[in-house]
């Protein structure tokens, strides 16, 4: 099972998609209009990788918080691998997911940590990482827009 905390440290001990609906649920009834990201982040510390990956939770005009994983891996990778790794491991918490904000006509995207400037390595992955994501029929957010991984899972990682 995957581990999931809130961004205080706290762990969620509900399995995550009780986790998010009940989150969702809450905030609908407080009269809040949800909208949620997903995205991966991952930073290379040695022979480690870490990878986090966020559910980022925005209410419409107030704020918003996020539920964090991590995983570290020795798997070494190419910057094009590690992209496409981080893109897999948001479309696979979309994936999940995305009945329940079907259900409760939640809004989601899914953001990818890749520069749209094709001076960056990262730009390598973008095409791949766009076909999947739309191939899934999930919303993409590439950087600068795509601030769930590259800022708050970003954060986690660092």
């Amino acid at each position: 099972m995957m581990l999931w905390r809130k961004f205080n440290g706290d762990p969620i001990d509900l399995p995550i998609i009780d986790a998010v609906e009940n989150a969702i649920k809450r905030e609908t009834e407080k009269g809040y209009h949800l909208k949620v990201c997903i995205g991966t982040d991952s930073q290379v510390k040695g022979i480690e990788t870490e990878f986090a990956t966020v559910i980022v939770f925005l209410r419409e005009g107030h704020g918003g918080f996020m539920f964090i994983h991590n995983e570290k891996t020795r798997k070494q990778y190419s910057i094009k691998e590690r992209m496409l790794v981080e893109v897999a491991k948001s479309i696979e918490i979309a994936y999940d997911l995305c009945h329940l904000f079907n259900l409760y006509n939640v809004d989601m995207e899914v953001h990818a940590d890749i520069n749209t400037n094709p001076h960056f390595k990262s730009n390598d992955a973008l095409k791949e990482a766009m076909g999947y994501i739309l191939g899934m029929g999930f919303a993409f957010k590439a950087k600068p827009e795509a601030f769930a991984s590259s800022s708050c899972a970003n954060k986690v990682v660092n």
